[in-house]
């Protein structure tokens, strides 16, 4: 039997790990890419069910004129040639409405996002926690994202029932001034922590193809799989180069990436919900097929994420039909 060596990293199925180093998990990452499936997959199924593929609908509850200058972000009020206009925070109804539709459409979660550095105490508020009640009483899991939160705000939340909250760290601590410089790496990490400490679940993830090198996606995640516990659900996004943002002009993601970073991200936390995400409509069937094989359990689900669009959901429901993964109370549009 060949004894792995530093390029073919020993694995343990079991594992939980909260100590790993960089150079590991680059190590990881560049296996050689079957090998690096066949791993994350053995992983996965230690510790999940391959089958048990969460789907969350995503909403737009506050859109644009975001004071933030995320390079990435159409929303953020720095980049107008985006062309994305300042729109205020939805009614609590019409959220629940597109709630209950999501549901109808097979969603188990349902996520929202306000285009905000933080949120003001008030109504606003208010109406925030209206619609995270909302949620809960459909009987759906409730994310949201609203930019950096206070203990109080945190312990808010928790109180009205919040299943988990969503504040991506983006990239690689030393990347991470290339692509914003109006909220610190240090203010993500401690949201992350008033949203812990409320006993809130954590969705953190981050971004490929923003001009990073691997060794800073292996730095997020490094970052990541060394907290305790690791964050409940990790989305891998690919960047959706948005005209009239600075990296408008940045090319495609190579489909390879993707499945290198779910494959990646399952053997660091393995029990985390690995999250297939922005980007995902211009990958093929076949692709998607890899990522969930190399561990990637979540997929966002609908035909739009915050400002950019998404798979159709009668094409997610038939393309999970197909590898054996029924989606309840959807029936498919019948064949011409």
């Amino acid at each position: 039997m060949t004894e792995p060596s530093a390029s073919r990293p020993a694995l343990a199925a079991s594992a939980i790990r909260h100590d790993w180093t960089v150079a590991e998990i680059q190590a990881i990452h560049d296996l050689p890419l079957l090998d690096l499936v066949y791993r994350a997959a053995e992983v996965h199924r230690a510790h999940n069910d391959p089958a048990d593929i969460q789907r969350a609908s995503l909403l737009s509850i506050k859109t644009g004129g975001c004071p933030e200058d995320c390079a990435y972000c159409p929303q953020s009020a720095h980049h107008k040639e985006a062309g994305v206009p300042r729109e205020r925070l939805m009614p609590v109804d019409a959220v629940l409405r597109e709630a209950a539709a999501a549901k109808a459409s097979g969603a188990h979660r349902f996520c929202m996002g306000a285009a905000w550095r933080q949120p003001k105490d008030g109504p606003e508020f208010d109406a925030v926690l209206a619609m995270v009640r909302g949620v809960r009483n459909l009987g759906m899991e409730a994310c949201v994202t609203l930019g950096m939160l206070n203990p109080t705000q945190a312990q808010r939340l928790a109180e009205a029932g919040l299943t988990s909250y969503n504040h991506n760290l983006d990239t690689g601590p030393e990347f991470y001034g290339d692509i914003i410089s109006t909220r610190t790496y240090e203010d993500r990490l401690n949201t992350l922590q008033n949203v812990r400490d409320a006993g809130i679940g954590v969705c953190c993830g981050g971004i490929v193809g923003m001009g990073e090198e691997v060794k800073d996606r292996a730095s997020m995640l490094q970052v990541l799989a060394n907290h305790a516990p690791h964050p409940e659900s990790v989305p891998i996004n690919a960047l959706v180069a948005v005209a009239g943002t600075p990296l408008e002009e940045r090319p495609a993601v190579d489909p390879l990436d993707l499945v290198r970073m779910c494959a990646t991200a399952r053997i660091v936390m393995p029990r985390a919900r690995v999250r297939l995400s922005a980007g995902r409509k211009d990958l093929t069937r076949e692709a998607q097929i890899l990522c969930f094989l190399a561990g990637a359990n979540s997929i966002f689900y609908g035909e739009r994420l915050l400002t950019t669009a998404n798979n159709e959901t009668d094409a997610d429901a038939e393309l999970l039909r197909d590898i054996g993964i029924t989606v309840p109370g959807l029936t498919l549009a019948a064949a011409e």
